[in-house]
C-alpha cells in the first residue's frame, strides 16, 4: 500500500513553544490508523500540522512521499479532508444546502447516512447532535478524499451514532482506498474498525501497534495513558 501521508521528526505547538516533539507517523491507502491518547497528550496539535493548519517547527510532512508546507486549502484541494473536533455545519442553512457548499449532492450523502434523509431541508443548527456530525462527515467522504483526518467524531454522541460514523470510515478506506487517520477517545470502539494505533503521551508516540496487538495490551494501555480519559473504556 501507499503512504498518502506521513509525518518524519515533526515538531510544532503555538508561540514558537513545541506541544508535539520529533513525531514520526504514517498512513497508507485504504487503511484506518486511530491516534490514541489522554486530554493534552497533543493529538488535535497533531491533526493541525498535518492539515497544514499549523506550521511545523521542524521535521517534514509528505503526501503521497511529497513532502509539503502548503497551508490547509491547498492540501484540500489535493485531496485532504479535515473534520475537526467541532462540527462543522452552517447553522443557519439546510442541511441540503451545507452538502452544496461542499459540491456534494443530497443524493450522495443519503446514500451514505439514510438518516439524513428526512432533514435535509432542516437548518443545520437545528439537527441534533448526531445529525450535525453525519452531515459533516458525509460532506468530506462524498468527496472521495485521499486522505481523512477526523478529531473526535464521537464527541458527546450516543453509540449507536459512533458505530455509524466509524463504519463509514470503514467503509470509505476499505471500499474508497481512502487513507484514515481519526483521533478517538473511544478506545475499544474505535479498534474494531482500525487496522493500526499510535498512542500519544506529552507529545510524544509511545507506542505504536496493530489493533490486534493494541487490542491485546488493552488493559495495559488504558491504565498507563488514558486512565484520565473517561471515554476511554466506552
Amino acid at each position: 500500500m501507499s503512504t498518502v501521508v506521513s509525518a518524519r521528526g515533526v515538531s510544532a505547538g503555538y508561540a514558537g513553544r513545541p506541544v508535539i516533539h520529533d513525531l514520526d507517523l504514517e498512513v497508507s491507502a485504504g487503511e484506518v490508523v486511530c491516534l490514541l491518547g489522554p486530554n493534552g497528550a497533543g493529538k488535535t496539535t497533531t491533526m493541525l500540522t498535518l492539515s497544514g493548519e499549523l506550521p511545523q517547527l521542524s521535521g517534514e510532512v509528505a503526501f503521497d512521499d511529497a513532502v509539503t508546507d502548503a497551508p490547509l486549502h491547498r492540501r484540500a484541494r489535493a485531496g485532504l479532508a479535515y473534520v475537526t473536533e467541532e462540527r462543522s455545519v452552517f447553522k443557519a442553512l439546510s442541511a441540503r444546502d451545507n452538502l452544496r457548499c461542499g459540491g456534494v449532492t443530497a443524493e450522495d450523502a443519503t446514500a451514505l447516512f439514510p438518516e439524513l434523509e428526512k432533514c435535509m431541508d432542516t437548518r443545520g443548527g437545528l439537527l441534533s447532535g448526531g445529525e450535525q456530525q453525519m452531515l459533516t462527515l458525509a460532506r468530506a467522504l462524498c468527496r472521495q478524499p485521499r486522505v481523512l483526518l477526523a478529531d473526535e467524531l464521537s464527541l458527546g454522541l450516543a453509540p449507536l451514532v459512533v458505530d455509524r460514523l466509524l463504519a463509514a470510515v470503514r467503509v470509505a478506506a476499505t471500499e474508497g482506498g481512502a487513507g484514515a487517520l481519526i483521533v478517538e477517545q473511544h478506545a475499544r470502539k474505535a479498534l474494531r474498525y482500525a487496522d493500526r494505533v499510535y498512542v500519544m503521551s506529552r507529545g510524544r508516540i509511545v507506542m505504536a501497534l496493530t489493533a490486534a496487538e493494541a487490542q491485546s495490551r488493552l488493559a495495559e494501555i488504558e491504565s498507563t495513558y488514558l486512565a484520565g480519559t473517561k471515554a476511554a473504556i466506552t
